[in-house]
């Protein structure tokens, strides 16, 4: 009795080892045949990944959608005459439509709303619309004047239940990460979700258009592959964590997906400003244009280098301490201007009230005066 009972259980155990040894044979060679018997099936790591993304993307959208306005602006009506070669002169309209020119997003309860200062550049009314198609108009707006930016405020009785963004950290930002943007595309396409990665960092660019009047150069700032259009300017560029990294500013016309964004850094710095006052500081004025004159034409010209005065602004603190055309401006507090020092980016460090020693060179001698910058509105 008791040899048939060890018979058994060594069947038993060669049983059992016969199956070990043919899982592991399977998951080494590659067979598939256990997988039938147990219904168990392969695990697919792209779809998985591609589930986690989508996963990603859906939640972010859902999170900060509500936060995400549209920003409409409705131009004054203007009557002109128009020319037919059937009729002759006739009376014509233009403007008193509303149209949707860009995005923002909602910074704090009380309806406080970021986009670009370039969106609201033009002479209208403007209002935001919500992702639940609420309409606010926008009772006062405030334009940095050393950026991009610009801070709308609608009526706080009336903006109850908004939900504010959440500002993440630029200064961590890595090439290659994750990048959502949401905006009105095209200035039709409301709430628009792309996806993409962070491309590059501490970009130059020139954003705006002359012919547009707004030109205006942007220093640091994001590019991303994220299919950015014009009316998602203003808008916010996320991370996957639904954080806002950047706030979207502009398109490389004649490329194909490169677009920039402003980081949230310069943004969170402009809203500290803001919040002290309720407005932006005024920038530094000088009141000259200007062209850079390199050593190379210098010595060809023999003349110096520098920054060679074009035209003064009537009644301009430039004017006022006689810096004329054809001076070429060589110093400022010291600091050499030309090629690597540029006077408007010395200028913009200054405040309006500054007092600054400005070399200058005039028919062969060097003077100096001192300048009191006054200060331009935005």
């Amino acid at each position: 009795m008791f040899c048939v009972c060890m018979k058994r259980i060594l069947y038993i155990v060669i049983i059992a080892l016969l199956i070990l040894g043919a899982v592991v044979f399977d998951r080494l060679v590659g067979f598939k045949f256990l997988d039938n018997w147990f219904g168990q099936k392969p695990i697919n790591i792209e779809s998985r990944s591609v589930i986690k993304e989508e996963s990603a993307v859906i939640e972010v959208a859902d999170k900060v959608s509500p936060s995400v306005v549209t920003v409409s602006i409705k131009t004054p009506k203007q009557t002109f005459l128009q020319f037919s070669p059937f009729g002759g002169f006739s009376e014509g309209t233009r403007g008193g439509e509303t149209q949707d020119i860009g995005s923002g997003f909602i910074v704090s309860e009380n309806g406080l709303i970021v986009t670009n200062k370039h969106v609201v550049s033009g002479t209208g009314t403007y209002r935001v619309i919500t992702s639940d198609d609420k309409e606010y108009d926008v009772v006062s707006i405030s334009r940095d004047p050393n950026n991009d930016i610009a801070v709308l405020k609608i009526d706080p009785t009336a903006s109850s239940g908004l939900k504010p963004v959440v500002l993440g950290d630029s200064d961590d930002l890595k090439v290659g990460q994750f990048a959502i943007a949401i905006g009105t595309a095209l200035g039709e396409f409301r709430h628009t979700v792309t996806t993409g990665v962070v491309s590059g960092l501490g970009r130059g660019i020139t954003a705006g258009s002359a012919f547009e009047g707004y030109v205006e150069k942007l220093d640091n700032v994001i590019q991303t592959d994220a299919a950015i259009n014009p009316g998602n300017s203003g808008g916010p560029l996320l991370n996957s964590k639904g954080e806002v990294i950047g706030i979207n500013v502009a398109v490389a016309y004649g490329a194909q997906n490169i677009a920039f964004a402003i980081p949230v850094n310069v943004v969170k710095k402009a809203l500290e400003s803001y919040s002290v006052t309720g407005s932006f500081p005024n920038k530094a004025f000088l009141g000259v244009r200007y062209q850079t004159v390199s050593k190379k034409t210098a010595i060809a010209n023999d003349v110096v280098a520098g920054m060679y005065v074009v035209a003064v602004v009537d009644q301009s603190p430039a004017q006022e301490a006689g810096i004329q055309v054809d001076d070429i401006i060589t110093k400022v507090d010291g600091v050499e201007v030309g090629e690597e020092a540029d006077l408007a980016e010395l200028v913009a460090k200054k405040k309006p009230g500054d007092k600054v020693k400005i070399d200058f060179w005039r028919e062969g001698e060097t003077k100096t005066v001192e300048v009191t910058l006054s200060e331009v509105e935005s």
